[in-house]
């Protein structure tokens, strides 16, 4: 990556925890509207709309923030080893959420905290690249030190991630909160010794990231 244009370290805890905040606050804002419909309203009919859109916002916001603490949190202590069933759980909560499907067979074993991350990054960044909903399909090779990962984006309209394909082909945009993701997706690869690749096969998207040989 182009050192320049790289935030400090207290700058990219601050762009960070901006997006975390911009991921869960509208979750967040809808059961304080929720909670001041039950307030205000004595109608039975308003008050299980009330009820129910709180159970799923709710429902929402914890599948964010589970994914967050994995994706961009300690998830343990440092050098900690992840467990590759509970990345996948979390994963499926947050993909889930949505008009998205994730597809990850055979999610076992352990490995370490960043490659978790960088893999958790990929799946996150897939998401962007079906922006009309479709399967997301995540494939993890390899011995659990030097794992390749593939992420297949399937879907009308599939198209490749928005910023993160421009870091890859080393016209990094630059770094602000909407370009954060896509940067610290290639700052985990470049720290985990993988390389990250985006082509198109056929109408599907395909995300890798591969051990630099």
């Amino acid at each position: 990556m182009n050192q320049r244009i790289q935030p400090s370290d207290l700058e990219l805890a601050a762009l960070i925890s901006s997006k975390i905040c911009h991921d869960v606050i509208n979750p967040v804002g809808a059961i304080h509207n929720g909670l001041e419909i039950l307030d205000e309203d004595s109608n039975a009919d308003a008050q299980r709309y009330a009820l129910e859109m709180i159970r799923n916002v709710t429902a929402q916001a914890s599948a964010r923030l589970q994914f967050a603490r994995f994706a961009f949190g300690a998830a343990g202590s440092a050098g900690s080893m992840i467990d590759l069933g509970m990345a996948a759980q979390v994963s499926h909560g947050y993909v889930g959420m949505g008009k998205h499907k994730l597809v990850w067979p055979n999610a076992g074993g352990t490995m370490t905290k960043d490659r978790v991350k960088l893999l958790l990054n990929l799946i996150s960044s897939a998401i962007t690249a079906l922006p009309r909903g479709g399967e997301i399909t995540v494939s993890v090779t390899g011995a659990p030190t030097n794992p390749n990962f593939v992420v297949t984006c399937r879907g009308v309209s599939a198209r490749p991630p928005q910023y993160l394909v421009d870091f890859v082909a080393g016209n990094p945009p630059a770094i602000d909160s909407l370009t954060i993701q896509a940067y610290y997706t290639a700052r985990l690869a470049a720290t985990v010794g993988m390389k990250l690749g985006i082509v198109k096969d056929g109408a599907d998207i395909v995300l890798s990231a591969k051990p630099i040989v």
